[in-house]
């Protein structure tokens, strides 16, 4: 199969396009929100990943959708920016054009159920409705960008005739990619491998465009049903870093792209991924987000390459192909983790920053580096986790509210007070609180410095190293309306990092405040 393609020119059946959704299906995910600037840093960490296609959001949701995407059109190079639209909402595919106007290369991402429940009880529409629907919605798309892809929401419990007429549908109308989605989890592998191969052989012209796969991950079988999608003719892989996304998420990049690697026997595809630079994005994400990936997950998780066994410890030591199928170089995790002391000076810690993957402006470096020095003084032992831990904190952009000072007084013999300094809008705010613990009254001093309604939903503690002076990694949850965020913070005295995650999630709420949702639910 070879064909032109409006982005990506002449197309070879050996070709696997990554197309990531990370900004927009990953961001509809409760708590993962981001501002402005955390999804230009993403995008453009995206971009020098290689991945072909990056959907930067919804433009008509929410004025805040709107700016990233054109923001992001704007600045990115490399890969085609894309902008998700309702086939038939109102206003929906004018907004994903004017978001992408400025684009290096940009696509419309048009959709609309074809599953019968869907259509029944969702849409209540007719399915011939949803076939003029269809047309109208590419035919607009088409006039506005070349590159225009469509999406079947449901589209694996969508009968086969009738996907036929919508895929036939799309494809006369001006559609480049089709996408067909398992949007709820329900496929097995033999229902995506089945369904794509039925599509290419039944409808005419199916080998004039990329087929596209996005599998959620509800039954844990997102990653299995993309590559059973491979063999049935799919050539576009949708998913996301750490596999975020609606209710169990999205397959997983790092996951698709490690098992194509790794098995190249069973696919043998190409794409653009550098796979070094997968752990860095990942835990660009996890620190972005709050979220951070579980230990045992593949790839990315910190026991990805652990060996605790005996017998496991002594096959790797003689050889390290005995129990690795892939080197943990190849996506970006380095041997060796014990790193600067106090004595380091600031071009050393700049290297170090350099060979983790992290680029920060003076003003954030000469922050960092100071964190650094006064956690070098009360650690034995400084690793690249805890260099990461404290980075993380100053790269993120504090918005509105900051950090500047906390002192505690606790005890068995009187109730805890802490009296905490914010920088609220530029302005210093101190403010003195009493509490049932440290903790509690850390954060009863941030509700009085800047009064919310946000409820605790969440708060845990880990450690991001071993020992008694191990950094302390704290996560908060808020909920208010509806609206849930999560927070994250690192420091060597457990009650600062609490305060540090409390404000990193309050900051994304109020980013969540001035976002509205669309009219209909999006589920890829």
């Amino acid at each position: 199969m070879t064909f032109d393609h409006p982005s990506f020119g002449r197309i070879t059946d050996d070709r696997v396009f990554i197309f990531d959704t990370t900004l927009r299906d990953g961001e509809q995910s409760p708590g993962f929100s981001m501002n402005l600037e955390e999804k230009l840093r993403m995008a453009a960490a995206l971009a020098d990943l290689g991945v072909d296609v990056i959907e930067a959001g919804f433009p008509v949701a929410s004025k805040g959708d709107f700016q990233s995407v054109a923001e992001i059109a704007r600045v990115v190079k490399g890969s085609v920016v894309c902008a998700l639209a309702r086939s038939g909402g109102k206003n929906d595919i004018q907004a994903a054009g004017d978001a992408i106007r400025h684009a290096e290369r940009g696509r419309i991402h048009n959709f609309i159920s074809t599953s019968p429940l869907h259509m029944k009880y969702k849409l209540r529409m007719e399915p011939e409705t949803v076939l003029e629907i269809i047309t109208t919605g590419n035919k607009a798309a088409r006039n506005l960008t070349a590159d225009v892809e469509w999406s079947a929401e449901d589209g694996s419990r969508t009968e086969p005739d009738f996907l036929c007429r919508c895929v036939e549908a799309a494809i006369k109308a001006g559609a480049t990619t089709i996408n067909i989605p398992d949007t709820v989890g329900y496929a097995t592998p033999e229902d995506m491998e089945r369904i794509f191969s039925m599509l290419k052989e039944r409808v005419p012209s199916a080998d004039q465009v990329i087929f596209s796969a996005h599998n959620h991950n509800d039954l844990g079988l997102g990653v299995a049903n993309t590559l059973a999608s491979l063999r049935g003719g799919a050539r576009q892989i949708e998913c996301t870093i750490n596999g975020i996304g609606e209710r169990a998420g999205n397959a997983a990049l790092e996951e698709i792209v490690m098992a194509i690697r790794t098995r190249h026997d069973q696919y043998p595809y190409t794409n653009r991924i550098e796979t070094t630079k997968l752990l860095k994005l990942s835990k660009m994400l996890s620190t972005t987000t709050g979220f951070d990936v579980q230990p045992n997950k593949a790839i990315v998780g910190r026991n990805a390459f652990a060996h605790e066994s005996g017998i496991h410890q002594d096959g790797v030591l003689k050889n390290a192909a005995t129990y690795e199928i892939m080197t943990p170089e190849s996506v970006g995790w380095s041997k060796t983790s014990l790193v600067l002391g106090k004595h380091s000076g600031r071009a050393a810690f700049r290297d170090k920053l350099a060979a983790l993957g992290y680029t920060i402006s003076d003003e954030k470096m000469n922050e960092a580096f100071q964190r650094f020095k006064d956690l070098a003084d009360s650690k034995k032992v400084v690793y690249d986790e805890d260099i990461i831990a404290l980075v993380d904190d100053e790269v993120r952009d504090h918005a509105r509210i900051r950090f500047l000072s906390l002192d505690v007084v606790a005890g068995s013999q009187r109730p805890a007070e802490a009296t905490l300094v914010l920088e609220i809008d530029g302005e210093a705010v101190e403010t003195t609180a009493n509490g049932n613990g440290p903790v509690d009254a850390a954060f009863n001093a941030i509700r009085s410095a800047f009064p919310h309604d946000a409820r605790l939903a969440l708060f845990s503690v880990g450690a991001v190293t071993e020992g008694t002076d191990a950094q302390a990694r704290t996560t908060v949850r808020l909920e208010e309306e509806g609206k849930m965020v999560d927070g994250q913070g690192a420091d060597a005295d457990t009650v600062v990092s609490a305060v540090r995650s409390y404000i990193h999630a309050l900051n994304k709420l109020l980013v969540k405040r001035t976002r509205s949702e669309p009219e209909e639910l999006v589920v890829g």
